[in-house]
């Protein structure tokens, strides 16, 4: 559910050089409290998006890393629902099909979710029906940085970022073949997972494999699908998964230079929940896989396919100024169709392709820190009858640096980034509409400063206080500019900011015009505030944030609908239309978003633990209106016992109701949803056997996440066992 460890992660952040010593065998000497099987060695957990190569005891931001058994608990087929409970972390759930992060209350193009340090290169960050492409079930760990993380990563991550991490390019010598396999069956979808992940090293040359398998068939919910409906069914229609993929890794290593390459498919089709034809779901066992087959033809569903090539060089051990140099670069090629009717309706592509290249330079009067610059190219484009936005062309360059220096009980840390950002869009999209004549945009044109000052102050061997501020900028994308199109995954019209709507006499009668507008630069101003305690049998972290943005840009339901030609076609496709689709405008205004994170982890003796949470996030515009769709305060519980083969949890999270909501936006009922899982651990030919047994939602209570777009249509699932056994060697 959550690890302790997050306890630490969040706010024992970073240390002057001088302490990490003393940090360490305070962390050492507190191995006298009990370590059970899903907790790490803090000390020992890098996080690899940094190019400090920093612990998570040297952060001076709050981040959280998941590994290994606490990892392996929670992977789920989407990324936001495998990190759904991290603390601060939220999911935007678009059914089981589609999830993506919410950090902070923040989502979107304002979250950076990179793969082994680089973008992933998706169209999640368009609509919320677009799956993120990268696959957690083989990651070796998962990174989240909560609040601007702007400095390192661009100006996507105002809002934070989630890094995946795998051994897709091996560097770590070794002389032997390690591995782990693994098979689960979750009973609420009839979902099978398998997934397979070699390492292997001879002499100076390293190899890496892996591959997984899943298929899931639409799952089982506790009530209707629609609220307030009656279908009596307890199935969520088109709400199935068939994903797979692999990545492979070559490296080669000697002395102090690293190099590897490495190349990933994942390819999926999934369906889009609240879209299917109505169908009757008594039909005769014999006419199942007949039946199957004529949905998937009258079903709206996705198909994804991308291709990733990464590379990565290291020279480390240098003499002289510069002490070592780090290059990543990626080419991604991404492609995702909508299929209707078993015809392609809307095809999204993207190449992208993204270099890093940073120096660490030698302490200099006790400061020591990179230099570098990052360089991000993406060509987008959205071809069919149901292209939302037009396709773009989006070109950043950015210099950063980071330096940090001990000086007495404190680590002081500063950043400094600028990005220049320029997209271009194909004005040919606008042709196909009535006021083509009115549409017409030139190059967008951004420059990003992002400013970044912490500190961390060790008060004592058991408390820590620590404060970070974060100037960061970020210029918008180009669906938040360019949109203007019918939304068929999201039941909505949607229209960028470089757009206005002038409402006519009736609610479906209104005239799009172009916006006059300077469109502006999001600016964040935000504040942390984390004191963490350590003691013998107690971890504890309490953390603050506060941030102020300017020029925050939303989507706003403008209260009015689209019934025009698209009406028919539309209707075609399964949706019902007669009182049309709500139109949706980009829009900017400032913002305040605040809130609270805290963690308690009691160890009552070697057997017992306890974990609690809570997290709790406001958000409010200018004009005193709520920001739309953020998550409700939660509060959470789990219990673990462990023996030395056995470990069990019990444990419950309540997700408040939610009724801080902006105009034309509707209140979601609270809920409270319980889990337990039971695994054994063995050995088997001196190698590591774990068979295991979890229970998600085990009271069967329907629940609705206020975050989604489709949370009338597609509650969470209902109760579900989930059994398997994974081998690791």
């Amino acid at each position: 559910m959550f690890n302790s460890n997050y306890l630490l992660l969040l706010s024992s952040l970073s240390l002057p050089l001088g302490f990490a010593t003393s940090a360490l065998a305070q962390a050492d000497t507190s191995q006298d409290k009990p370590s059970q099987k899903d907790e790490h060695e803090i000390e020992k957990l890098v996080i690899t998006s940094n190019p400090l190569n920093r612990t998570i005891l040297q952060s001076a931001t709050p981040v959280s890393i998941i590994a290994g058994e606490d990892l392996e608990s929670r992977v789920a087929p989407t990324l936001g629902e495998t990190l759904k409970n991290v603390p601060g972390v939220h999911s935007t759930y678009f059914g089981p099909v589609s999830s993506s992060p919410i950090i902070r209350g923040l989502d979107g193009p304002r979250i950076r979710v990179l793969q082994n340090g680089l973008d992933v290169s998706d169209a999640s960050r368009i609509g919320p029906d677009h799956v993120v492409s990268t696959e957690t079930a083989n990651a070796s760990q998962i990174e989240v940085l909560r609040g601007p993380a702007t400095l390192l990563y661009g100006s996507g991550a105002i809002g934070g970022v989630v890094n995946v991490v795998d051994n897709r390019l091996p560097t770590r010598e070794m002389d032997e073949l390690q591995g782990k396999v693994s098979y689960l069956h979750d009973s609420v979808s009839s979902e099978d997972l398998i997934n397979l992940s070699l390492d292997a090293g001879h002499q100076q040359w390293l190899f890496h494999l892996d591959a997984f398998d899943r298929s899931t068939e639409n799952y089982e919910i506790p009530g209707p699908a629609q609220l307030g409906g009656s279908d009596t069914s307890g199935i969520l229609d088109n709400s199935f998964i068939a994903a797979h993929g692999f990545s492979s890794g070559i490296g080669w290593a000697k002395n102090n230079l690293n190099l590897a390459v490495s190349i990933g498919s994942l390819q999926s089709e999934y369906g889009v929940p609240g879209h299917a034809h109505e169908e009757e779901h008594e039909e005769e066992e014999e006419h199942q896989e007949e039946l199957h087959a004529q949905e998937m033809a009258e079903s709206i569903y996705g198909r994804l396919k991308q291709d990733r090539y990464q590379v990565l060089a290291d020279w480390t051990d240098l003499d002289g100024f510069i002490s070592e140099v780090r290059f990543r670069s990626a080419f991604t090629d991404y492609t995702h169709s909508e299929i209707e009717d078993g015809e392609v309706g809307t095809t999204f592509t993207n190449e992208t392709l993204e270099s890093r290249f940073w120096a660490k330079h030698a302490p200099q009067q006790g400061w020591e820190g990179v230099l570098g610059f990052n360089y991000l190219a993406s060509d987008f484009s959205a071809l069919g009858d149901e292209a939302f936005t037009p396709a773009s062309e989006s070109r950043s360059f950015a210099v950063f640096a980071l330096e940090e220096k001990p000086f007495g009980a404190f680590l002081w840390q500063l950043g400094a980034r600028v990005e220049k950002t320029q997209i271009t869009v194909d004005n040919d999209f606008f042709v196909t509409t009535e006021q083509a004549n009115s549409f017409e945009f030139d190059q967008q044109s951004f420059t990003g400063v992002s400013l970044s000052a912490g500190s961390v102050w060790t008060v004592s061997d058991t408390d820590t206080l620590s404060f970070n501020y974060a100037y960061s900028q970020r210029a918008p994308s180009a669906a938040e500019i360019f949109s203007n199109g019918l939304h068929i995954a999201t039941n909505t019209y949607e229209l960028g900011v470089g757009f206005d709507v002038i409402p006519g006499e009736d609610n479906d009668e209104f005239e799009i015009i172009k916006n006059a507008r300077t469109i502006e630069l999001e600016t964040s101003n935000n504040i942390d505030l984390t004191y963490h305690y350590t003691g013998d049998q107690v971890e504890a972290t309490f953390s603050l944030f506060y941030n102020q943005i300017n020029d925050y840009l939303f989507q706003q339901n403008t209260g009015l609908v689209f019934v025009e030609e698209h009406h028919d076609e539309a209707e075609e496709h399964g949706h019902e239309l007669e009182e049309g689709l709500p139109v949706f405008v980009f829009q900017q205004q400032d913002a305040d978003i605040y809130g609270f994170e805290a963690e308690v982890d009691w160890h009552f003796n070697d057997s017992v633990r306890l974990e609690t949470f809570a997290d709790s996030t406001r958000a409010t515009l200018q004009d005193g209106q709520n920001v739309p769709r953020i998550p409700p305060l939660r509060i959470g519980a789990e219990l673990h016992w462990e023996n030395t083969h056995w470990h069990a949890e019990l444990g419950a999270t309540y997700y408040a109701k939610q009724d801080d909501i902006a105009e034309f936006e509707t209140l979601t009922q609270g809920y409270t949803l319980v889990n337990a899982a039971f695994s054994y651990y063995m050995d088997v030919a001196d190698n590591e056997l774990v068979l295991f047994v979890r229970g998600n939602n085990l009271t069967n209570e329907e629940a609705r996440v206020h975050a989604s777009f489709i949370k009338d249509d597609a509650p969470l699932p209902g109760r579900s066992i989930v059994v398997g056994a994974r081998l690791q060697f």
